[in-house]
């Protein structure tokens, strides 16, 4: 059975209310998630949704009430029940809650609730009503919440307090998150590049600039941009949530579309729609994707034999793929175009073995996303000896191919033309 997907486009950033909003909006019961945060026990803590535009775009609003806010059954009848799409709503509603999660809010220097340290978040989440696997996730997330707060203030885990992130609303973030997604039965989560907001924000300790520096330590390898929207875009609920969960940032893998939804952040934007779109998906299971770098330098003044050694070298030493393609430049100079294929981590050093075996001065690189058939190894006996097959499947078919090195050798062994000993392989291993 294919693996349900969800990936996050979070070209307006992300929030945990953002996060909620999605879930529901893509089809997940408002009910449903509800009595996942409920199941929390935590006094006066409640969620509810409601219908919103932002920007053109229709998408749903998560609302968490916690202590003496908790939303009553006549406000939760007043807010709508999330809406079907199309999106046709053309007003906005008025409410609002003032809460760390909401974008273009400053949070206020201390939260209104109490479970500020790790050990009593915990607790709270253990002794939950919940699926094992939910605990487990939203367990692993407040780990790495404190993990890059103690990071930030130079402190042992045991002695941190998570403040903003401590607070009622932003354990039913975390926990709703977890929680929705297991309800839609997704097995992974992947998500776009994070777009961050620019200026400043109130935190407990004082006012910092943006990403705030819970943000930038839970970003450590994932991918930002900064804009210059004015507010705080990527918040550390939704930071963490989205870093702990996603294990993939940039496009979506290649998958056949279910449903898609929008949660709605705090404010309309005058720039852009201040949404988080969440894509629901199977994945494709034939095709394999992964990310790449390509390293390339322009040649024009190296001893064309030296190729020949270089290209030994960059794949000894990890190199994907190496080829050489001739171009003409300035000044009308024939010269040659060198192209290295690397894994993200090998990059580096490859590019070092380029400036050290050739005569560039320079290297570019690019990523790529590659795309491959599934394939398989396989052996097949033919007329002339065994040989090795690769079996690539795709959709419809498959192809055989057979190891070059393999036919060469019983070629010359047997005095017969290659392409025999290749006709015998395909044909041996479709039988």
């Amino acid at each position: 059975m294919a693996a349900k997907i969800a990936h996050f486009d979070c070209y307006s950033g992300i929030s945990g209310d953002m996060v909620l909003g999605a879930l529901v909006d893509a089809g997940l019961a408002a009910d449903d998630l509800r009595a996942a945060v409920r199941a929390l026990d935590l006094p006066g803590l409640d969620i509810a949704f409601e219908p919103v535009v932002r920007c053109g775009i229709g998408a749903t609003k998560a609302h968490v009430s916690t202590g003496a806010g908790a939303i009553t059954p006549e406000q939760e009848h007043h807010l709508e029940a999330p809406h079907d799409h199309p999106h046709d709503h053309s007003h906005e509603h008025p409410h609002s809650h003032s809460h760390e999660h909401s974008q273009g809010h400053s949070p206020d220097p201390a939260p209104p609730h109490g479970h500020t340290r790790l050990e009593d978040i915990l607790a709270v989440i253990d002794r939950a009503q919940l699926p094992a696997v939910v605990r487990e996730r939203a367990t692993a997330i407040y780990r790495r919440l404190a993990e890059a707060e103690a990071a930030v203030h130079g402190l042992p885990m045991d002695q941190v307090h998570l403040h903003e992130v401590g607070s009622h609303d932003a354990i039913a973030d975390i926990v709703g998150a977890v929680a929705g997604l297991h309800l839609l039965g997704v097995d992974e989560v992947h998500a776009s590049a994070l777009h961050c907001g620019s200026g400043t924000v109130n935190c407990a300790h004082g006012r910092y600039p943006l990403p705030a520096p819970g943000v930038l330590a839970l970003c450590q390898g994932i991918p930002l941009v900064q804009t210059d929207t004015p507010f705080e875009l990527v918040t550390p609920t939704g930071a963490a949530i989205i870093t702990s969960l996603a294990s993939s940032f940039g496009p979506p893998p290649p998958h056949r579309q279910l449903g898609q939804g929008y949660g709605a952040g705090g404010r309309d934007l005058e720039s852009a729609p201040n949404v988080l779109r969440l894509r629901l998906g199977e994945r494709l299971d034939r095709e394999q994707v992964d990310r790449a770098v390509v390293i390339e330098a322009n040649i024009d003044d190296m001893n064309p034999e030296i190729f020949g050694y270089l290209f030994e070298r960059l794949l000894a030493e990890g190199a994907l793929d190496v080829y050489v393609a001739p171009v003409h430049m300035k000044k009308g100079r024939p010269g040659h175009l060198l192209s290295v294929l690397a894994t993200e981590d090998g990059a580096e050093h490859l590019a070092d073995l380029v400036l050290a075996e050739t005569t560039t001065l320079g290297v570019r690189f690019h990523a790529v996303e590659r795309r491959k058939l599934k394939r398989e190894a396989a052996s097949v006996e033919t007329e002339f000896g065994p040989v090795r097959v690769k079996v690539c499947h795709w959709p419809g078919g498959r192809r055989v191919t057979p190891e070059y090195e393999d036919c060469a050798r019983l070629a010359r062994a047997g005095g017969v033309p290659i392409q025999s000993v290749y006709r015998a392989a395909a044909a041996a291993r479709e039988e």
